[in-house]
C-alpha cells in the first residue's frame, strides 16, 4: 500500500519540498533560510519531521503537500538514492522541479529523465549561491502569488549539456488537428479505448507544424488550468482518468502507460451510474502542470484517478491514487507488482477498487472485467497500433495498420484488434485516399464482421459497423440500427451519441440532434466537435442566431478549432452581411476551408473577378479535401452544372459533406433539380 496524497494537509502543505544529499546540508539549509525570509513556506527534513513519524511516510507526504520540489544538485545528490527516490515521487505526482545546480557532476540516465522537463538554476555561474537564491525565490514568489508554475527566463537552445532547460511551455489549448476531417472512435473516447475504431466523421488532416522557437530569452508559460468550458455542477459518483506517467528509465513506454490509462476509462466508464469523462477530455491535460481542482473544474468531476507505470521487459509496477478533488481526500492508493501476462488482472483489480471506494452498488452484479486476449504479445502490438494511430500522418496509419494486423495474427481471436485494423484501414482511405473506395471496402467490412463474429454483443463492434454505415457506404438508415444496437449493450458510450446527433442532424431531426450532442458533450466536455456540431445543427435547421452564438461558444473554448470562422462566415452570409462574412472567412486557420471561403463573399460583394480568382486557386488548392465546399460555391453562384460536377466527385472521393446535402441552405436551389434527387436516392436520405 503506497502512502497516500495529502495534498491538502496542513501539516505539510508548504510552498517547496526542498531535496538535497546529506553533504550538502549547509546548501540546503542556506536555500532554507533565504526563501523563507522571503515569505516562501518550506519543508525540509529532518527539521520539519514530527518526533515518532515514519521517516519515509513524511517525506511522501511532504511532497504530495509541496507546490515545488527544490533539488540542490551536486554529485552528492546524483549519487542519492534517497534525493533520487524524492524526484521520482514528485514526477509521478505532476509537481514542477527546479534545481539548484551547485557544480558540474554529470548526470546518471535516470536523473536525467526525470530532469529532463525541469528548471534549472545555476550557482556556478557569476552571481554564485546568492544571485541564484534570489533568482529562485523571486520565480517561487510569482507562482504561490498568481497560482502558476514557477517561471524562469532561460536562454534557450543552450549548447552546453545539463544548462538551465525550461518547463515545457502550457498551451491555452491542446494541439487540435484541422477539422476538416475528424475521426470518430467507435464505442469509446479514443482509438485505443475502441479498439482503435476510428470511424470517419469527417476526414483527418495532418496538423500544422508549429512555428519554431526563436532564439534567446525563453519565458515559461503559467500552468494551463484548462480550457474555458460552459460550467456545470459535478455529478457526486464521477472520476476522470488521467494519463499514466511513464517512469520506464528510457522514457519509451508511452504507448503502454497511455493505454492501461484508456482501458481503465473503458472499463469504469462501464459501470452503471458513474461517469467517466473520455480519453480526449482526461488526456488534454497530459503533460501540462495543472492542478487536481482545475482538472475537476474542466471535466465536471469530483474525484481523480491518476498513476504511473514503469514497465521492464515482463514485469510492470503500476501506482495508483484516487483522491477526493473537494478537500484532496485520499480515497484508495495501491502499487501492484505484476508480470506482463497478468495486466488484466491488474486492470480489474483497479477497477473494482475504484468502484469500492466511491461506494458504487452493482446491484449484486461485479464490475466489468478486461480480458480482451490471452497474448501479452498481442496486447502490446495493440497498444503500439493505438500510440501510432492518435497522429494523423500517412506514414504512422500504415504502421498502425501493420501493427493491428500483427495483433491478431498473433491472436486471430482479438476483436477489438481486428476493429484497430478495420479503424486504421479506413482512416488511410478517408484520410489519404491511397485506394478507390471500391478497393478500400471489402478488408474494412471484413475486419469488423471477423468482430463481430468473435463477439456479436461487443458494442464496440456495433459502434465501428455504424459508423463504416455511415462514412463508407453513406447509408444512415443502416447506420443508425447498429448504433441503436452499440447503445443498448453499452448505454454509458459517449461516442455512440455523438453519432447518434450525426445520424439525427442529417436527417432533419433536429431537436433530437442536439440532445444526443449534449450528452456527448456532457461526457466528453473538452471535445471541440460536439460544440461545433451544435452549430451545424442550428445551421440547417435556418436558425442563424442560435448557429451563430454556438460557433462562437466554440472559439471561446478552443480559439484556434478549425472550419469555425469559415462557418461564421456562412451564417453572416446568409445573413445579409457579405462583408462581415468575409472578415470571418479571412480569418480561418484551415488550409481548405480558408481558400473556399472568400469566393462567395467576393461573389456576394460584386467583386467577381477577384471571386473568379479565389475559386480556382480552391479548385487547385482544396480539390482532395473541399470538393463539397467547392460545389456549394458554384451553387451559390448559380452554377448548377459545376456544381453538380463537384458534388459527384465529392461522392466518389466519400467526403464526409455530402451527408450533409439535404438540409444544406446554399443547396436548396438545386433541390427540384433531378440530379439533386438522383444523389439523395444514392446517399440514401430520400
Amino acid at each position: 500500500m503506497q502512502p497516500t496524497d495529502s495534498t491538502t494537509d496542513p501539516a505539510f502543505a508548504r510552498d517547496a519540498f526542498i531535496s538535497y544529499a546529506n553533504q550538502d546540508t549547509a546548501v540546503a539549509d542556506a536555500l532554507c533560510a533565504d526563501l523563507e525570509r522571503r515569505a516562501l513556506t518550506c519543508w525540509i527534513a529532518p527539521r520539519d519531521v514530527v518526533p515518532g513519524a515514519l521517516y519515509a511516510d513524511s517525506i511522501v507526504r511532504a511532497i504530495n503537500g509541496a507546490k515545488v520540489l527544490v533539488l540542490v544538485l551536486s554529485q552528492h545528490s546524483v549519487a542519492s538514492p534517497h534525493v533520487s527516490k524524492e524526484i521520482e515521487r514528485a514526477s509521478s505526482k505532476r509537481r514542477p522541479i527546479i534545481a539548484l545546480r551547485i557544480d558540474t557532476a554529470p548526470l546518471t540516465p535516470a536523473l536525467e529523465y526525470f530532469l529532463s522537463e525541469s528548471q534549472w538554476v545555476d550557482a556556478t555561474a557569476a552571481g554564485g549561491l546568492d544571485g541564484a537564491f534570489a533568482k529562485l525565490g523571486e520565480a517561487l514568489r510569482r507562482s504561490v502569488q498568481t497560482g502558476a508554475a514557477p517561471v524562469l527566463a532561460t536562454a534557450a537552445n543552450s549548447a552546453e549539456p545539463n544548462s538551465t532547460t525550461p518547463a515545457r511551455a502550457a498551451r491555452a489549448v491542446p494541439p487540435v488537428p484541422a477539422a476538416r476531417r475528424r475521426w470518430l472512435a467507435a464505442g469509446a473516447a479514443a482509438l485505443l479505448v475502441a479498439a482503435c475504431a476510428y470511424l470517419l466523421i469527417d476526414r483527418f488532416r495532418l496538423a500544422k507544424p508549429s512555428p519554431a522557437a526563436g532564439a534567446g530569452t525563453v519565458e515559461i508559460a503559467p500552468a494551463d488550468s484548462g480550457p474555458a468550458t460552459p460550467s456545470r455542477p459535478a455529478v457526486a459518483k464521477s472520476v476522470a482518468v488521467l494519463p499514466f506517467e511513464d517512469m520506464s528509465e528510457n522514457k519509451d513506454q508511452a504507448y503502454f502507460s497511455d493505454g492501461l490509462a484508456s482501458e481503465l476509462i473503458d472499463l469504469l466508464a462501464k459501470v452503471p451510474g458513474l461517469r467517466v469523462p473520455a480519453r480526449t477530455s482526461s488526456f488534454y491535460f497530459k503533460g501540462k502542470q495543472t492542478t487536481l481542482p482545475d482538472i475537476a473544474k474542466a471535466l465536471n468531476v469530483t474525484h481523480i484517478l491518476e498513476g504511473s507505470v514503469r514497465k521492464s521487459g515482463n514485469t510492470v509496477r503500476i501506482t495508483t491514487d484516487l483522491v477526493r478533488v473537494e478537500d484532496g481526500t485520499p480515497m484508495w492508493s495501491e502499487t501492484f507488482d505484476r508480470k506482463l501476462d497478468d495486466i488484466f488482472k491488474v486492470q480489474d483489480d483497479i477497477a473494482t477498487s475504484v468502484v469500492g471506494a466511491l461506494k458504487i452498488s452493482l446491484l449484486g452484479g461485479a464490475a466489468p472485467h478486461a480480458a480482451p486476449t490471452s497474448s501479452a504479445a498481442a496486447y502490446t502490438a495493440f497498444l503500439k497500433c493505438a500510440e501510432a494511430s492518435h497522429t494523423a500522418s500517412r506514414e504512422l496509419v500504415a504502421r498502425a495498420i501493420h501493427l493491428c494486423k500483427q495483433a491478431v495474427d498473433l491472436d486471430p481471436n482479438y476483436a477489438l484488434g481486428w476493429l484497430a485494423y478495420a479503424g486504421n484501414l479506413q482512416a488511410q482511405f478517408a484520410g489519404f485516399g491511397t485506394v478507390p473506395y471500391e478497393e478500400a471496402r471489402p478488408p474494412i467490412y471484413a475486419a469488423i464482421q471477423r468482430a463481430l463474429s468473435i463477439d456479436p454483443n461487443l458494442a464496440a463492434a456495433h459502434a465501428a459497423m455504424a459508423g463504416f454505415l455511415y462514412q463508407m457506404d453513406f447509408n444512415p438508415a443502416a447506420a443508425e440500427i447498429e448504433m441503436r444496437r452499440a447503445i443498448a449493450l453499452d448505454p454509458q458510450d459517449t461516442e455512440s451519441y455523438w453519432l447518434k446527433g450525426y445520424i439525427a442532424s442529417i436527417q432533419g431531426r433536429f431537436e433530437e440532434a442536439l440532445k444526443a450532442l449534449e450528452r456527448s458533450r456532457d461526457d466528453n466536455p473538452l471535445d471541440t466537435d460536439a460544440y461545433v456540431q451544435v452549430g451545424n445543427v442550428y445551421y440547417r435547421w435556418g436558425k442563424l442566431p442560435e448557429a451563430t452564438a454556438a460557433y462562437r461558444a466554440t472559439l471561446a473554448f478552443n480559439p484556434t478549432a478549425g472550419s469555425v470562422h469559415y462557418r461564421l462566415g456562412l451564417t453572416a452570409l446568409l445573413g445579409g452581411d457579405p462583408k462581415a462574412a468575409l472578415v470571418e472567412f479571412e480569418q480561418e486557420p484551415d488550409s481548405d476551408f480558408h481558400a473556399v471561403g472568400p469566393p462567395l463573399a467576393l461573389d456576394a460583394l460584386g467583386r467577381k473577378a477577384e471571386a473568379d480568382r479565389a475559386l480556382a486557386t480552391a479548385e487547385q488548392t482544396a480539390a482532395q479535401g473541399a470538393s463539397y465546399q467547392i460545389a456549394l460555391i458554384h451553387a451559390a453562384r448559380k452554377d448548377a452544372d459545376g456544381a453538380f460536377q463537384w458534388l459527384e466527385r465529392a461522392y466518389r472521393q466519400r467526403d464526409a459533406g455530402m451527408l450533409w446535402i439535404k438540409y444544406e441552405p446554399l443547396l436548396k436551389p438545386l433541390r427540384p433539380d433531378p440530379r439533386f434527387q438522383s444523389l439523395l436516392v444514392r446517399m440514401h436520405l430520400n
